[in-house]
C-alpha cells in the first residue's frame, strides 16, 4: 500500500466530527496555497483547471484570474477578453446562474463577457471536459431560472455540439452519461498537465 492509500485508509477510520475538522483544515490549506480564493470549492476547482489548461495549451488565450467580486467574469485574457467560467460536477448537468445578463424577455442584453468556459468534473474533482462558448452562443443556449431570476446553461447534446471542445478526458469516452452527442472539435493532448 502506497502512502496516499494509507492516508485514505486512515481517513476512512476517522469519526464523523474529525472528518469535519479535516474538511475545514483542507479548505484552509487550499486557500493558503492559493488554489482557491473562496469556500466554493467546486467553482474554484473549475476556474483553476480552466486557467491552467488555457495557459498550458499553445494557441489558446493566456488567462489570468479576474479581480475577486467581478460579476460574471472569472478570467481575463492578455487581449482584455472577458471569460465567465462555470463548473458542473457529476451527477449534475446545469451551470450556476449568470446574474445581470438580461431579463427573461430581453433578447439582446448588454454584453457582459466574450466567452463562457464550462468545466465538467467528476466526483473526484478530475476534469472530464472543458467547453467554450461565445457570448452569441450563450445567448442562444441560455435558459431562464425562474427561482433565481437569472440565466444558466444545461449540458445538452445541442450545447456540446455547438461548443468548442478545449479538453476532453479520453478515460470517459466521447460521450458521458449526461449527453449522447458530442462535438467534432479537437481532443486536447494535455491530460498529463493537469
Amino acid at each position: 500500500m502506497n502512502e496516499f492509500d494509507q492516508i485514505i485508509k486512515s481517513i476512512d477510520d476517522l469519526p464523523d466530527e474529525e472528518i469535519w475538522t479535516l474538511y475545514a483544515y483542507l479548505g484552509l490549506k487550499l486557500k493558503e496555497r492559493k488554489l482557491v480564493r473562496t469556500r466554493n470549492i467546486v467553482g474554484e476547482r473549475g476556474e483553476f483547471l480552466a486557467i491552467k489548461v488555457y495557459n498550458d495549451t499553445p494557441g489558446l488565450a493566456k488567462l489570468q484570474v479576474a479581480p475577486e467580486g467581478t460579476q460574471n467574469v472569472d478570467a481575463l485574457s492578455r487581449k482584455g477578453e472577458r471569460y465567465s467560467i462555470k463548473t458542473i460536477s457529476e451527477p449534475g448537468n446545469l451551470t450556476g446562474v449568470f446574474y445581470g445578463c438580461g431579463e427573461q424577455n430581453e433578447t439582446t442584453p448588454e454584453k457582459k463577457f466574450e466567452y463562457v468556459i464550462i468545466v465538467v468534473i467528476d466526483k473526484h474533482y478530475k476534469p472530464k471536459r472543458i467547453l467554450e462558448l461565445t457570448w452569441e452562443q450563450f445567448l442562444t443556449l441560455r435558459r431562464w431560472h425562474k427561482t433565481m431570476r437569472a440565466w444558466n446553461l444545461s449540458l445538452t447534446q445541442e450545447l456540446v455540439a455547438k461548443a468548442k471542445t478545449i479538453f476532453h478526458n479520453k478515460d470517459y469516452g466521447q460521450n458521458d452519461e449526461r449527453t449522447t452527442k458530442s462535438s467534432d472539435e479537437q481532443d486536447s493532448l494535455i491530460e498529463d498537465r493537469i
